[in-house]
């Protein structure tokens, strides 16, 4: 600090006051960058829960899916829809909604004895792994395990984020 007559010179004390508008500043830019990543996640959901109900809707009233019993979803159709056979089936089940959508359908009994997991083929596997964000949505349903007996269930439609959402 130097002083004479005409008045006295800090050159420290703005380097103080830079320091804490940028500090605020930095602190102002984690916050707001924080807000839009939450915001982000939050709007994939909202945006494809929708979406994801009325594939699950669709589904369930599927002609793949059906008995001769109109309302019942035949266990033996799950079979083949998700089993090594069924590549066909699953390729027609998956060409008629839209594949701007990546998801996956899940079947599972009341009582989680049976369950089915239909995916696409033309989608790599990894692709539906279960560390990545996705939305779900759920009907109930009625399986058909045999001409005698059906149980209740519920169709699940599992839609996953890529990479244009």
């Amino acid at each position: 600090m130097f002083r004479d007559d005409r008045g006295v010179l800090e050159p420290h004390t703005d380097l103080l006051s830079v320091a804490l508008a940028v500090t605020g500043f930095m602190v102002f830019a984690v916050l707001m960058s924080q807000t839009y990543l939450g915001y982000e996640d939050r709007s994939f959901a909202l945006e494809n829960y929708e979406t994801a109900s009325l594939l699950a809707e669709n589904l369930a009233d599927a002609l793949a899916l059906e008995t001769e019993s109109s309302g019942l979803i035949s266990a033996a159709s799950l079979d083949t829809l998700s089993g090594p056979d069924g590549v066909s089936k699953r390729a027609r089940l998956f060409a008629a909604y839209s594949g701007n959508y990546r998801f996956l359908v899940e079947v599972r009994t009341g009582d989680d004895q049976w369950q089915w997991r239909i995916t696409p083929d033309n989608i790599d596997p990894e692709a539906f792994a279960d560390d990545l964000e996705k939305v779900a949505a759920s009907v109930p349903v009625i399986i058909e395990l045999n001409p005698a007996e059906s149980i209740s269930g519920m169709l699940t439609v599992v839609i996953y984020k890529t990479e244009w959402n």
